[in-house]
């Protein structure tokens, strides 16, 4: 298999002979609105062009509706009859949009060979989770190919803890910028994995699994940085080898 960073959250999966999209987000840089005030989002543009991204592109999955993972110009540009995989609830929001293969993972499906097992995240804790509401992570299976955990939009929790013990994954994607948003007192709380959320997944891991570090350098409401997190892993003694923070564009090339 391998594995191509688009932007963001956004993945190109070749996986068993297919190619998967997960959470496209196509919108050009700034056309979108601030979260902080710092800068319109998205703060970089697409490293490819839209049309290369869905090159071959067979089957698309779908964590959450927020708009930096599903956005209005993905709604154009997606082909509408491409099977589309979703969380419960989101289906009748994403079967307005015109897309006619909707289906929502209540546990597992399995689709041309290839193994879909929904994850529970949590989208930061306590209050600013009720502001984010649900979101899901999705654990990848197929024969002869490594067990991929997309963990998605969640921080560190008992959920996360769960999956990797539980499923031994060869990869992890971790979101790992460290985003906050502000709650009613004004503080502002972690919705993603930060530096040492990211940390604990790596320390979490398998020994042989890699931990691949995306949702980087895309938003106005990170707070850690590529060169953030490379500095934080190397003073925690882990290596290169296993955490991979690849920049947008880049692909990683998984042999088992």
């Amino acid at each position: 298999m391998y594995l191509q960073l688009i932007r963001n959250a956004t993945l190109k999966l070749h996986y068993a002979g297919h190619v998967l999209l997960i959470d496209p987000f196509f919108a050009p840089k700034h056309s979108r609105p601030s979260f902080t005030g710092k800068s319109p989002n998205p703060t970089v543009e697409l490293p490819i062009p839209i049309e290369q991204i869905l090159d071959r592109v067979e089957m698309v999955f779908v964590s959450h509706l927020h708009a930096d993972h599903f956005d209005p110009v993905a709604w154009e540009r997606v082909p509408k009859q491409l099977p589309l995989f979703c969380q419960p609830g989101d289906e009748t929001t994403i079967r307005e949009k015109g897309f006619e293969q909707v289906t929502p993972i209540d546990t597992a499906v399995e689709w041309n060979g290839i193994s879909l097992t929904r994850t529970i995240g949590h989208h930061g804790l306590g209050e600013v989770e009720q502001i984010m509401r649900n979101v899901c992570g999705v654990v990848i299976r197929a024969v002869g190919e490594p067990t991929v955990y997309w963990a998605g939009d969640t921080v560190i929790c008992e959920e996360v803890r769960s999956v990797i013990a539980s499923v031994q994954p060869d990869v992890i994607v971790t979101h790992s910028c460290g985003a906050q948003w502000s709650i009613s007192s004004g503080a502002r709380e972690l919705i993603v994995m930060d530096a040492a959320q990211t940390l604990e997944v790596c320390r979490l891991a398998p020994a042989t699994a890699i931990v691949i570090a995306a949702h980087m350098e895309a938003l106005d409401h990170a707070t850690v940085t590529r060169a953030d997190l490379r500095s934080a892993a190397a003073a925690a003694g882990i290596s290169t080898a296993q955490l991979f923070i690849p920049d947008d564009g880049e692909s990683v090339k998984l042999l088992y």
